[in-house]
Formats: structure tokens, C-alpha cells, sequence
């Protein structure tokens, strides 16, 4: 797939997607949005796609927010529409079914912080800055920024952040929860690329039930997401890539994963 927006590359089973719009800090604008919508459809049905990472061009900015230009202009019908659009991208890459990387290389605020929230694994750069400014703007977080940022960092912080607009740096936002790593910056795409390929070499069945077992338990009563835990753990043991583990492990050698 080609796209002005965005640069695409396959590096084995991980597929590299770079929002590259540097000279506009990779904001989000609808038809930025609307080839992320594409770029991870198609990540998600090619079989050799293992991992995702998403990363912005340039070492400025992640994504520094939306497109200001673009959403003043809109009505309340238009920006209710741009809302559920942006919405339903989180959507779409939270529940990929394989795991998606934030690799985040600057500014990572606004829309750009929803984006990186609704990855699953974040690897920031020591200048990373985060926060959700709209408020600054008169306006409230669209793209799940309220709600992403509740169940990852809890109530306190989500209102802290959507209520004052401030940015915090990388340390913070991985005291908090937001951030799994924090690196050099010279050494972020190194770290997040190895960090993919090891996940990458996992059996993808597997990997996809933690997901779906995470999520659906984010959102589920204890009892109801031990139910589906106990269900997708019962599914894995009809997998060959289970009895492929089980084996190599007992032969003590490395397992070959096929994702069947």
C-alpha cells in the first residue's frame, strides 16, 4: 500500500507505519485519519504482519495534536462526525488482534496522545512531552482521550491533565503509567524495533488472547473477565503453534512459531 501521508514498511513480520507530515508536526487532520483507517486494515488482514509500530516523521513530534486549521472551521454536526472518525481509529488499533507499538519521538499531545494511548505497548524518547491541551482551545479530548486516559493512569491524572492542559515529560508519563519504556532518543527506534521482534517471534494466537483478555477485563466485571481468560486459555490448547511451545520447551530448544 502506498500513501502520501503516510510511509509503510515491512521489516520481516513487523510492519513500520510513519505518519509523515514532519512540517506540520504530524497532525491529524481527516485525511490523515482516513489513511491510519487503511493502513491498519491492511496491517491487520496480511498474515505475515506479526507486530505494528506507529511512529510520526521527524524527531519533533509523535503526533502533536490535530489539525487546528482544519477543525476550527468545522460545525458541531462536522465535528461530532470528525469525533466518531478519530474514535473508531483508536478503536480499530486497540482491538487489531496483534499487538501495536508507540513509538514516540516528541510531542505526543492531543490527538496524538489518544493515538499513542490506544496503541498497546509505548516506548518513548527521553524528550518526549505528553498532554491533552484542548481545554487551552475551549474544547474537551474527542478521540477516547477522557476515557483511554482514565483506565490507563486512573481518575486523578485524567483530570489532572484533561482539566489543566499541561504537558508532563516522559519520566512522568511512565510514573504514571502512560509510557512502558523510556530511552535515549538515539536509541528509540533500536529499542521499539527489538522490543516488536521479540514479540513478533511469540505464537500470534497467544499473543492475540492476552489482548482480548486485557481489553475485554478492562472493561468487565472480575468475574466476567475470568469467564473469557478461562475460554481463551481452553481455545490456545488447540492451537499447533501451543504444542509446538510445549514440546520445545520439554526438548529445551527454541519454538518455531506458525500461527496456527
Amino acid at each position: 500500500m502506498s500513501d502520501p501521508l503516510l510511509l509503510i514498511e515491512t521489516l520481516g513480520a513487523v510492519r513500520r507505519i510513519t505518519i509523515d507530515r514532519p512540517e506540520k508536526l504530524n497532525a491529524l487532520n481527516r485525511a490523515t485519519l482516513e489513511a491510519l483507517h487503511r493502513a491498519f486494515a491492511e496491517a491487520a488482514e496480511d498474515t505475515a504482519v506479526r507486530v505494528v509500530i506507529l511512529t510520526g516523521a521527524g524527531d519533533k513530534a509523535f503526533v502533536a495534536g490535530a489539525d487546528i486549521a482544519e477543525l476550527a472551521g468545522l460545525s458541531p454536526i462536522e465535528a461530532r462526525a470528525t469525533s466518531r472518525l478519530g474514535q473508531q481509529l483508536m478503536t480499530r488499533i486497540e482491538q487489531l488482534g496483534k499487538p501495536v507499538l508507540a513509538q514516540v519521538n516528541g510531542y505526543c499531545l492531543g490527538g496524538g496522545m489518544e493515538l499513542a494511548m490506544a496503541c498497546h505497548l509505548r516506548v518513548a524518547s527521553e524528550k518526549a512531552r505528553f498532554g491533552q491541551p484542548e481545554v487551552q482551545l475551549g474544547l474537551i479530548p474527542g478521540f477516547g482521550g477522557t476515557q483511554r486516559l482514565l483506565r490507563l493512569a486512573g481518575r486523578g491524572a485524567a483530570l489532572e491533565l484533561c482539566l489543566t492542559g499541561q504537558q508532563i515529560d516522559a519520566q512522568r508519563a511512565w510514573q504514571l503509567g502512560l509510557v512502558n519504556r523510556v530511552v535515549a532518543p538515539e536509541a528509540l527506534a533500536t529499542e521499539t524495533l527489538a522490543l516488536a521482534e521479540q514479540l513478533a517471534g511469540l505464537a500470534p494466537q497467544a499473543l492475540r488472547g492476552v489482548l482480548d483478555a486485557v481489553l475485554t477485563g478492562g472493561e468487565s466485571a472480575l468475574a466476567t473477565g475470568l469467564e473469557f481468560e478461562t475460554q481463551a486459555f481452553a481455545v490456545a490448547f488447540s492451537t499447533a503453534d501451543m504444542r509446538e511451545g510445549t514440546t520445545a520447551f520439554l526438548e529445551r530448544r527454541k519454538p518455531s512459531f506458525t500461527g496456527r
